[in-house]
């Protein structure tokens, strides 16, 4: 098809996690409820079918967030595509009530999000990979609409223009500085695909967990519990787990009204703000976690069978990988000396840093407005601010701790941010 004779959507989102996933179920809530004028939408993600975070999606671990923050019920609480309704069509919403609890096991939660991108399947092209984003110039040479290129999964290239573009390109893997993945170095985002690769009938003698997260507790009590035979040692550079903050007052951080307050503070402010709330989210753990894993710590200084070390106040000094393992130097942080570990597997779960969209965008990168920090400024609602010569709109979900706070990442504003970028588009749209 000749590019002037291509069609042109309302919004082309790139990537489709929980994110996107939100923003494509209000488009279909738009349409059919009449709310308002009705939105064209296409989504673009990579992986060949919906996916969040399948690695860590362990046995026993549960959602950090009420099952009352899912993709809708804080936009529009009569929606079908809560996780209630989702529980109703399982057959499952008696016992999930008379369960008592908030807090959904991960993978059940997983999949209430496939059970929702199953139903919105239509407006999302799997197997297609973002390469690059175009300028579509229009009258006085300004930038009125973005081709949007991909590659599918036989290589081949797609384009679709659009209006706006969304961006939600999700979180990937950090490890440390000059620290590489291999078959025996993973991060924890892929555990659970690394140990299917061992075989049910794998019996590794010892595993090191770096980190000091929820992740990394998590990582630690499960490879404790499903090698009974195997060692586990927890390096984190803190005295021990902290406890992550649950209470309702520092919960309120995650509430649009605090992103409204957040959004025009100043800069120092917007700072402090990040460093006082950081122990909602970062480098913390469950309390019930925390518990679990000393009782379990003690009851073996008691048996005097240690299987589970802790490494307190230190960190991974170096890594040497050979044949029959990985040689790792733990050091201590007090007293610099280090000690030698002989691992099986080395996992970091030392956390995940958002994607930049940046580099899809080309010579255009050039006409976004930066902050002081060489961030992209972003508006309210969630629209990068951009030069007079770009008319399109350039969205992101996502990577914008900076201008909205903590909860950018979370699921928590799923449902409110979809709202509001909705709203915005549409009020942008002739």
């Amino acid at each position: 098809m000749p590019a002037t004779d291509r069609p042109v959507h309302d919004l082309v989102g790139v990537g489709f996690g929980p994110a996107n996933l939100g923003l494509a179920i209000a488009l279909a809530e738009r349409g059919a409820d009449g709310s308002g004028p009705a939105l064209d939408g296409v989504f673009l993600e990579r992986q060949e079918a919906f996916g969040w975070h399948r690695g860590m999606l362990l046995e026993d671990a549960t959602m950090q967030v009420s099952f009352l923050k899912d993709l809708v019920t804080p936009r529009n609480p009569a929606s079908d595509y809560g996780f209630l309704s989702f529980l109703h069509h399982a057959g499952r919403l008696h016992d999930f009530i008379n369960h008592k609890t908030l807090f959904p096991l991960r993978r059940e939660f997983h999949d209430y999000l496939s059970w929702c991108a199953d139903r919105v399947a239509d407006r999302v092209r799997y197997g297609h990979e973002v390469v690059r984003v175009l300028p579509v110039r229009g009258a006085g040479d300004r930038v009125a609409h973005l081709d949007v290129v991909a590659r599918d999964a036989d290589g081949g290239e797609v384009v679709l223009r659009a209006r706006n573009v969304v961006f939600a390109p999700g979180l990937r893997p950090r490890m440390p500085e000059g620290t590489g993945m291999s078959d025996r170095v993973w991060h924890n985002e892929y555990l659970l695909d690394r140990l299917a690769e061992l075989g049910p009938e794998a019996s590794p003698h010892a595993f090191v967990v770096v980190g000091a997260g929820q992740s990394a507790a998590e990582v630690v009590e499960h490879l404790h519990r499903r090698f009974p035979a195997s060692h586990v040692h927890a390096v984190f550079s803190r005295y021990g787990y902290s406890p992550s903050d649950d209470s309702p007052f520092a919960n309120r951080i995650f509430d649009p009204e605090a992103v409204d307050a957040f959004h025009t503070a100043p800069p120092d402010v917007k700072r402090r703000l990040n460093g006082y709330h950081r122990n909602t989210n970062y480098s913390v753990v469950d309390p019930d976690l925390i518990d679990a894993l000393y009782r379990r710590h003690y009851a073996e200084k008691v048996e005097g069978v240690q299987r589970l070390h802790l490494h307190n106040t230190a960190r991974v000094a170096g890594l040497v990988e050979g044949p029959e393992g990985v040689a790792v130097a733990v050091e201590d942080l007090v007293t610099g000396k280090q000690t030698p570990v002989a691992a099986d597997h080395v996992v970091f779960a030392t956390g995940y840093h958002p994607a930049d969209p940046r580099p899809l965008l080309g010579d255009l990168a050039g006409l976004l407005v930066s902050t002081d920090d060489g961030l992209p400024a972003v508006e309210r609602d969630h629209r990068v601010v951009t030069g007079d010569d770009l008319t399109c709109g350039l969205y992101l979900q996502g990577g914008t701790e900076h201008t909205h706070g903590v909860s950018s990442s979370l699921l928590s504003n799923v449902a409110t941010r979809a709202a509001e970028i909705i709203d915005s588009i549409a009020a942008r749209t002739p």
